[in-house]
Order: structure tokens, then sequence, then C-alpha cells
């Protein structure tokens, strides 16, 4: 047997490479990027229509999807159910995508009433998440992350908006706002990392 076999071993099971992958702060700041970034793109496309806001809104809750999921196996156990709430935001962030690109004409209203009630639902979910696992070692900016998204559901689904423009600057500010919170988030995750696990020896 190979020195190298003994971990390969270890890491067949699919739920422990999603664990791992799940638990990495590269894999964090990638779901903060993918949200960071579409924001900018709403925010800075010139002449923005109802059309090309849904399909970056629907594409960016796709991937915030795949990447929930992921991140819904790092916790260790299913510790007052965070598994499972973290699945049901990924469920929530897959079927928000899909109403979004179905009907990429839809209206302002449509549109704001789905990414309201998304952001609205994960909010509270995410931040149930950061109470009921204690295991997360970023639990207060989890936490207020699930706060701030709270929120952005709320203003998203009260704030009067009548033009595709005003729509767009909306979901934009909340998805850059979000993503920096993210970004945080994932080097705190990087720093915490860094002191549980000592250094290898030279």
């Amino acid at each position: 047997m190979t020195p190298n076999a003994a971990p390969y071993d270890t890491n067949n099971d699919p739920e422990d490479v999603l664990k791992q992958l799940g638990s990495s702060w590269h894999w964090a700041l990638g779901f903060a990027l993918a949200t960071l970034i579409p924001g900018i793109l709403v925010l800075v496309w010139p002449d923005e229509t109802l059309h090309i806001l849904a399909v970056i809104i629907g594409l960016q809750l796709l991937v915030a999807g795949g990447f929930r999921f992921v991140t819904a196996f790092s916790h260790s156990s299913d510790r007052g159910g965070s598994r499972l709430a973290a699945v049901l935001v990924a469920m929530l962030a897959f079927l928000a995508g899909v109403l979004v690109l179905r009907h990429p004409m839809q209206t302002i209203g449509a549109l704001s009433l789905i990414v309201g009630v998304f952001w609205l639902l994960t909010g509270v979910l995410t931040a149930y998440v950061s109470i009921a696992d204690r295991a997360l070692v970023h639990r207060g900016l989890m936490f207020g992350l699930g706060v701030l998204g709270t929120v952005a559901g709320i203003v998203v689904l009260c704030f009067p908006v009548d033009s595709a423009v005003a729509l767009t600057r909306l979901l934009g500010l909340w998805l850059v706002l979000l993503g920096v919170f993210e970004v945080v988030m994932a080097f705190a995750l990087r720093s915490a990392t860094r002191r549980i696990t000592p250094p290898l020896p030279e």
C-alpha cells in the first residue's frame, strides 16, 4: 500500500467529499463571488432591461443553489435540523432560479416577488442554522448574513418599484451588500480554520 492510499480511501464517500469541500474557505469565497459579481454586473450593465435583469438574477440563483447544497454538508451533525434547513435553502434557490428563467419577460412585480420571498425565507433559515448548529466557527457572521438577507427580502417586497431600472438598482445593491458580507465571512472562516489547524511541520 502506498502512503497516499489511505487518504483516498477515507475520502471516497460522496458525503465526505462534499463535507470537505463545503467546509473550505475557498468554497465560501467562491459563493461570495457568485453573489458579488452578478450584483456588480447588474449595477454597471448599460441600458438595463427586465429581460437582462431576469437572466442575471436567475443564473445567480441557480449557481447559489449549487453552492448552498454543497455547503449544507459542512454541518457535521444535524443538530436542530441545521443540515436539513441548509438543504432547504439550496432547494429554494434552485426553484427561484428556475421560476425567474422560465419567464424572463415577466413583470417587474413578479420578479420582485420571487426574489423578495427567496431572500426573506433564506435569510430566516440562515439565521436559524447559525443558532441551531453550535459547531459553526463563524456563527455570529452567519447570523448577521441571515438578518441582512431577511432585511433584503423585506425591502424588495415592500419597496415600490415601477420601472426595470429602479428594480435593477435595488437588486444590484443588495447583491453587492450580500456579496461583500459573504466575502468577509469567507476570510473569517479562513482565519478560524488556520487557528484550529496547526501548520504542518516542514
